[in-house]
């Protein structure tokens, strides 16, 4: 494709941080393939490093970012050296792989996926030309390559699209976390709330412990409770709040500290030397860790939030978060959807939120027109809409027309937040 940077050759000598994300831009060119066999053959390339740490495996439509950075938070406050793998990312792919409470280097980051990228050659060469290694395992593969390295004891995994096909369903977890089902991605993981969960419900392993989220649609509860009794697997159904204060702003994080609580529980009881959930260590987990893009708060005068909910179950979440915090001031929004998205749902439940509409566009090729979005809030009978299809002039413009005392809002794909965080003439990330 012109104007494609080709990917760095897993040969050369010691890759730049800049050298891996380019090899990892260029394979998005081959999309989305489901099939796990192929990561099993990556990583027996690379030694079955997912076999050598203990594993939480979480999966579910929305909060699985905000709950797995909450678990190994508690974790690494009962001094289990814990890793994390995230996606997507914001602004740079090493986002993805943190050791502790911080990113990996970005020179760890290239010689992990310089690794990972040998093995991709490997698998590749002998495979079908509509059979190679894709982004996704990639990256999957060079965190879990890194994680191995770095000797953590426990690492927290987000899944990426569903659960059964996906390149993190290769993982001996003991412990597994469903957040919640909602209608998503329909084209591939089903149309119904229970297609869904039947999907994203294969990661529970035999004799494993399944950790669910309060909110969990009957559907999908019914279904957890079969699926653990066929497998012989504990579930565990958190509560909707822990009652402890936290510095992850919104309602919606508050059930998601609570599932972390649980699934923390679940993984330090399931050692060879199990330990109790401390109190103290919950807390502190509590009040320090951070969510970026989630509910942020960036700026004041206005309050300016960032939140990178994406679909009507995420703006569900904002919208009661938005609630909490209003106390009768101007709201502005400005809003980017992607195409595959159902704006009107989204906008059905943002339009009552806001005094203005600010509609905008993001740098992903799937985003819809802002002038789409407008038409679309204009038929649904909003008033008050403005179009800026620069992310960063909408969101001077929400400022702007929020006033001092109100609220900015930025909201409506995780694409819009990247953006909005990017450094300004830096290079689009993934678009996957």
């Amino acid at each position: 494709m012109s104007g494609t940077p080709a990917p760095a050759k897993a040969a050369t000598t010691v890759w730049t941080a800049e050298q891996a994300e380019r090899y990892l831009l260029a394979l998005e060119l081959f999309g989305m393939r489901f099939g796990i066999e192929r990561m099993r053959r990556l990583l027996r390339q690379l030694g079955d490093p997912q076999t050598s740490f203990a594993s939480v495996h979480v999966v579910g439509t929305n909060g699985k970012s905000s709950t797995v950075r909450m678990i190994a938070a508690i974790l690494e406050r009962h001094a289990v050296g814990t890793g994390v793998f995230l996606s997507p990312h914001l602004v740079s792919f090493s986002e993805r792989i943190r050791v502790g409470d911080a990113d990996v280097t970005p020179e760890r980051f290239a010689a992990a996926v310089q690794r990972a990228a040998a093995a991709a050659e490997q698998i590749d060469a002998v495979a079908e030309t509509d059979d190679q290694v894709t982004q996704f395992e990639a990256v999957t593969a060079a965190a879990f390559s890194e994680l191995a390295a770095a000797n953590v004891d426990t690492a927290v995994i987000e899944a990426g699209l569903g659960g059964r096909w996906d390149a993190t369903n290769v993982l001996p977890s003991k412990v597994q976390v469903l957040t919640n089902v909602a209608l998503e991605h329909t084209q591939w993981l089903g149309s119904t709330v229970a297609a869904i969960a039947t999907e994203k419900l294969d990661v529970v392993q035999p004799g494993g412990t399944l950790v669910v989220g309060a909110d969990l649609h009957p559907d999908a509860l019914s279904l957890a409770e079969q699926i653990c009794a066929d497998r012989d697997a504990t579930l565990v159904c958190a509560p909707a709040d822990t009652g402890i204060h936290l510095r992850a702003a919104g309602a919606y994080q508050r059930a998601n500290f609570a599932v972390a609580v649980e699934a923390a529980r679940a993984a330090l009881l399931a050692r060879t030397d199990p330990i109790a959930l401390d109190h103290e260590a919950v807390l502190a987990a509590g009040n320090m860790t951070a969510v970026p893009g989630r509910f942020d708060l960036i700026d004041t005068r206005p309050d300016t939030y960032i939140d990178g909910a994406h679909n009507p179950a995420g703006i569900t979440a904002l919208a009661a978060a938005l609630a909490g915090v209003q106390e009768g001031r101007r709201i502005a929004i400005a809003a980017s959807v992607l195409e595959d998205k159902d704006a009107v749902g989204m906008l059905g439940q943002l339009l009552p939120l806001c005094d203005v509409l600010v509609c905008t566009s993001n740098a992903n090729p799937r985003a819809l027109a802002a002038t789409d979005l407008q038409a679309a809030a204009a038929d649904m009978g909003f008033g008050r809409i403005l179009v800026e299809a620069d992310p960063h002039a909408a969101l001077r413009r929400a400022r702007d027309e929020a006033g001092p005392e109100g609220i900015a809002v930025a909201a409506g794909s995780i694409y819009l937040i990247a953006d909005l965080l990017r450094p300004v003439g830096a290079a689009p990330g993934s678009t996957l």
